[in-house]
């Protein structure tokens, strides 16, 4: 079965779950008069909305690439997470509202062992569900369905607290249902931030995982003719499209027609091992002689400078232009003023010399 049935499939089990959860907890809320319980049923309500809307997400994220859209349309799952988060903010806000009238204005309850029996099934229900939800989600890389999972699981945890406020009230006749709609609601509100800040973060771009970077690099190195990897940009253009570029370092003698049969070979490797479409660029190495020289002054220049990170794609020609790269880190508050300095001190001890630097962005581990 491939992703996008998978993500359907789940989904749709987790909508007749939900609405069979809302429906009894329904009933039981209003038999109970308890708000605690109705807020619960409108929560699973919120869930089964988000189900809907990630199949609706799933089926536009599988539309083909075209010419406007030539990378595809996979980000719109990250929409669909967005649009979950806020039902599920407003499902928050809901039953903070609802809860403060409780306070406000209490109703007594009416619970039984009954009514306690049937939110206990819920809650087992709610934990299989979310579990299951979540595992699928994290296999087939759907934020929209971890996150539904993730909700499913926070629904089990207010449900709990629903529980015991119906044993104190069964029991003890102590009534905290106000308040523990309160209570849910902030839990609810909490879940809706998580998944609003995480799908934004995907949406604006965020750090590419280190972890796969560094395996990028190792798998890029590899090659016998690689003498470093470097500039490594990953574009994440949907949960199974991933663009990347980078630059490798090999020997200046190098013919083109050995560049080219390497850079087909490395990029054929990963994407046969990562799924990932590579771009490389090339960095010629000459740092030998009165070059090497050179690089080993830029190299005593550099460990006086925290800030900078690594530098990298040294190469001077001979038109005695010197050009380098230079990561340097996101907390340095002027980065020209580094640059110009490390320049300057490359003019002085070489004056016959010209300095070409680029300042590169601390994108990937």
């Amino acid at each position: 079965m491939d992703r996008n049935k998978k993500i359907v499939k789940t989904s749709i089990i987790g909508i007749i779950t939900n609405v069979v959860l809302v429906v009894f907890k329904m009933i039981v809320g209003l038999i109970a008069n308890s708000i605690a319980i109705v807020l619960d049923a409108v929560n699973n309500l919120t869930d089964v909305l988000s189900s809907v809307i990630t199949i609706i997400g799933t089926k536009l994220a599988n539309k083909k690439p075209d010419k406007e859209h030539p990378y595809g349309h996979g980000r719109i799952e990250y929409f669909t997470s967005i649009i979950i988060g806020a039902i599920i903010l407003y499902a928050g806000i809901l039953a903070i509202k609802e809860s403060v009238e409780k306070i406000i204005n209490p109703g007594e309850t009416d619970y039984s062992v009954i009514t306690l029996i049937i939110v206990a099934v819920a809650i087992l229900v709610k934990i299989v569900l979310g579990n299951y939800v979540k595992k699928v989600g994290q296999k087939v890389e759907s934020r929209s369905l971890v996150a539904s999972g993730q909700d499913a699981l926070m629904d089990a945890v207010v449900s709990f607290t629903t529980l015991v406020a119906g044993i104190l009230n069964l029991i003890w006749h102590i009534t905290i249902e106000g308040y523990l709609g309160v209570l849910i609601g902030i839990f609810i509100l909490k879940a809706s931030y998580e998944i609003l800040k995480e799908s934004i973060n995907l949406i604006l771009g965020v750090r590419a995982d280190g972890e796969l970077s560094k395996k990028l690099k190792e798998r890029i190195n590899q090659f016998p003719e690689v003498q470093g990897t470097y500039d490594l940009n990953l574009h994440n253009y949907g949960p199974a499209n991933t663009i990347a570029s980078a630059h490798i370092q090999v020997r200046n003698d190098m013919t083109a027609e050995e560049i080219h049969i390497l850079t087909r070979q490395i990029e054929y490797a990963v994407y046969a091992e990562f799924s990932i479409v590579l771009t490389l660029g090339i960095y010629a190495a000459n740092d030998k002689g009165e070059y090497g020289e050179i690089k080993k002054e830029l190299n005593n220049i550099i460990k006086n400078y925290k800030e900078i990170l690594q530098v990298h794609g040294f190469y001077v020609d001979k038109e005695k232009n010197i050009f380098f790269d230079l990561i340097i880190d996101f907390k340095a508050e002027d980065k020209e003023k580094i640059k110009n300095e490390i320049s300057a001190k490359i003019k002085e001890k070489y004056p016959e010399y010209n300095c070409n630097i680029i300042i590169d962005l601390d994108i990937t581990d």
